[in-house]
């Protein structure tokens, strides 16, 4: 991707980066000059993949392994990335899963487990990294959402209110945070093209989701990472406790149709919220 801004000397820390969006987060960080942590929790391959694609453009780059479901693995990924990068500039709080299901059918567990991942642990990640933000006066913190924070689609009662909670924390942790030189802000991304897609989505067709996207194609991984640059550079100093909507026009658009009343049919249990079995959780 094309890189525009300069980060040399910018510690990152970036959450879910073994995979996906927080991937290529990473890389556009490393990319543009950061000294940057990647979190991993299943994704262990990806994560040194990343660290070594960093480190052959020149950059610096660590992994770090840390179970979302653990408050105090989460408490210690922050001390330790906090450590090795000596202090933070930038937490991208990125990591997260994705889970549908009739609200029938949802049993407690897997409400849970969505809320302890999704929610809970870039609180206390943000929480953890505040003291080193606090000792330089600056940092600044961005959370990713999703469009589902904003708008409703069947069967994701429990995921769309993980992302709307991002969305609500992100607005006040900005105001209690920004006479202390900590800025804080967000991105909700529409579709983007992952790992996992043929896994969630059996139908899923490339040529079809771009069709149905105003933008005329889905995203990719790089095009998040460029609105995070742009978030945690100066050009964004006025940009404060919002959460940028980047979805191609997907939420601007009107539908109409009778799409909502249709069963979603998951490819297959994907490993981290299993579809039928909670008691494996």
């Amino acid at each position: 991707m094309n890189v525009n801004y300069d980060y040399t000397d910018t510690r990152a820390l970036v959450t879910g980066a073994g995979t996906g969006i927080g991937r290529g987060i990473a890389l556009a960080f490393g990319q543009a000059g950061a000294r940057v942590a990647l979190h991993y929790s299943r994704s262990r391959e990806g994560a040194d993949a990343a660290v070594a694609e960093v480190r052959a453009a020149g950059g610096t780059a660590e992994a770090f392994g840390a179970n979302f479901d653990d408050v105090e693995a989460v408490q210690r990924l922050g001390r330790e990335a906090v450590d090795w990068l000596g202090g933070i500039d930038v937490l991208v709080n990125n990591a997260g899963i994705t889970y549908f299901c009739p609200i029938a059918e949802t049993t407690p567990a897997q409400f849970d487990r969505l809320y302890q991942v999704n929610v809970r642990a870039p609180y206390f990640l943000a929480q953890s990294v505040l003291p080193a933000m606090r000792a330089q006066g600056k940092g600044t913190i961005i959370n990713i959402s999703s469009v589902h924070a904003f708008a409703g689609f069947q069967e994701h009662t429990v995921y769309a209110g993980t992302r709307g909670a991002i969305v609500a924390f992100t607005r006040t942790l900005a105001i209690e945070l920004a006479h202390e030189g900590i800025r804080v802000a967000g991105i909700a991304p529409g579709g983007v093209v992952v790992e996992n897609y043929p896994a969630l989505y059996a139908n899923f067709n490339r040529e079809a989701s771009d069709r149905s996207t105003p933008a005329g194609f889905i995203a990719e991984p790089a095009d998040i990472a460029r609105a995070v640059l742009f978030l945690a550079s100066d050009d964004a100093r006025y940009v404060l406790g919002q959460t940028l909507i980047v979805d191609g026009g997907t939420t601007a658009w009107m539908a109409f149709g009778e799409g909502h009343k249709e069963r979603l049919s998951p490819a297959g249990d994907i490993g981290y919220v299993p579809i039928t079995v909670a008691s494996s959780l």
